[in-house]
């Protein structure tokens, strides 16, 4: 069973929809876009393998899931440099190109799930760090990602204990009536 998302109007926010259930999610500021490229802010559209989940040990133990899952430390990283020979692959920090600080001092990467976006093979430019996280609140509702599929703490939980291995997230430009 896969995992579909759509925007919703405003672009900033949409749809997650996982076995007959919906959940709002953040998208990127940018909204869903069909060319991808790297600090666009853009969500990319398509379809995604959820890579395996990162967590934070300090602040949470492993939630039950079927994906093979990993504690996150102080010095992982991710390149976000699109030169770099390493560029949207796992880095320790201090990194001597870009790239994003997984332990963060937010809540947002304390459960994380790299999307198999743009790995395989790497396209240079094309975009990284494209990732299923939890989402921060706004005055709004759900803040906008740099280019992320986010939710809520209790509905990622509600997912991870669902999802397995073969589960797809697909990124459609349209919403799913």
């Amino acid at each position: 069973m896969d995992i579909r998302v759509s925007a919703l109007p405003g672009h900033r926010q949409g749809i997650l929809r996982f076995d007959a259930e919906s959940f709002p999610c953040a998208l990127g500021r940018s909204g869903i876009v069909t060319d991808k490229r790297e600090g666009d802010g853009g969500t990319p559209v398509g379809s995604f393998a959820l890579r395996e989940l990162l967590f934070r040990p300090d602040r949470a133990a492993k939630p039950l899931t079927a994906l093979s899952a990993k504690p996150i430390a102080p010095d992982d990283g991710w390149c976000d440099a699109p030169s770099d020979k390493a560029y949207n692959r796992p880095v320790k920090l201090p990194y001597k190109a870009s790239a994003e600080t997984l332990w963060r001092e937010d809540h947002l990467y304390d459960l994380v799930v790299p999307l198999g976006y743009n790995d395989d093979p790497v396209r240079h430019g094309a975009g990284s760090a494209i990732f299923f996280h939890l989402a921060k609140e706004d005055g709004s509702g759900l803040a906008a990602t740099e280019g992320c599929v986010a939710l809520r703490l209790p509905d990622m939980l509600h997912i991870l204990a669902r999802v397995t291995p073969e589960t797809r997230m697909i990124v459609e430009l349209a919403s799913a009536a």
